[in-house]
């Protein structure tokens, strides 16, 4: 096994462990940390600068246990292809590899995708962003008008820390991956950042009004809770 330093060197170290390591040794730090690398799907160590190799590696072994079970809980980075099926809008669709098209589009349950294959992956997020933009608005503004409420903007986001958020000058922002969850979480999702726009904290009266724009909250928030971080896998 290969134990690579982000300085370049290698440290080959054969039948240490089941699993790949990366090494990074940061003037910063003053104690050994590990993490899981969710993109890399890989374990990452973190060493002081004076730290010898030997006490490295010692604590991670010390440490395997961990690390294999957060290995088997971190889902790996996933990229759309062709023939899978998909959630898109709460409706089952199939991507289609279709090379003599031009531009990436929806007919008959199917997501047609033209262009290099190599370039499947990055031809559906960006179409999934493109509809999710107006789709979440769409959704949005009726919900907004029913709580009497001005929706100025929806913006689709590309990140994993959070599934929406809702600032004070009244624009939201959705996680694009968002748009592959079931209908029932998509409608809770709509319903809890639109609540925000009349209700900034997460007040009974918050709630209550989440529960009046998605009468089935409970249903929607517990997958989140419990399934979302499969949507996560879509780099």
């Amino acid at each position: 096994m290969k134990i690579t330093l982000l300085t370049g060197k290698i440290y080959n170290i054969e039948n240490e462990f089941d699993f790949p390591l990366e090494v990074r040794k940061s003037p910063r730090t003053t104690r050994l940390s590990l993490r899981i690398d969710a993109k890399k799907h890989i374990p990452v160590l973190t060493m002081p600068i004076f730290c010898t190799e030997k006490r490295a590696l010692n604590f991670v072994r010390e440490h395997e246990v961990w690390v294999q079970n957060a290995l088997l809980k971190t889902p790996e980075i996933k990229h759309f292809e062709n023939g899978e099926k998909i959630s898109l809008f709460g409706q089952e669709v199939q991507i289609i590899h279709t090379p003599e098209i031009r531009l990436t589009k929806f007919e008959k349950n199917k997501l047609l995708v033209g262009g290099d294959v190599e370039f499947l992956h990055r031809r559906v997020k960006d179409y999934i962003k493109k509809c999710a933009k107006t789709e979440f608005f769409n959704r949005s503004k009726i919900l907004a008008q029913k709580i009497n409420c001005e929706l100025k903007s929806v913006n689709i986001k590309d990140t994993k820390s959070r599934w929406g958020s809702c600032s004070t000058l009244r624009n939201i922002n959705y996680n694009w991956r968002i748009a592959l969850a079931p209908e029932f979480v998509i409608n809770y999702l709509m319903a809890h950042e639109v609540s925000h726009l009349k209700h900034p904290d997460h007040s009974t009266e918050f709630w209550d009004c989440v529960k009046m724009l998605c009468p089935d909250m409970e249903h929607g928030n517990t997958w989140l809770k419990k399934f979302g971080k499969n949507l996560n896998i879509y780099e």
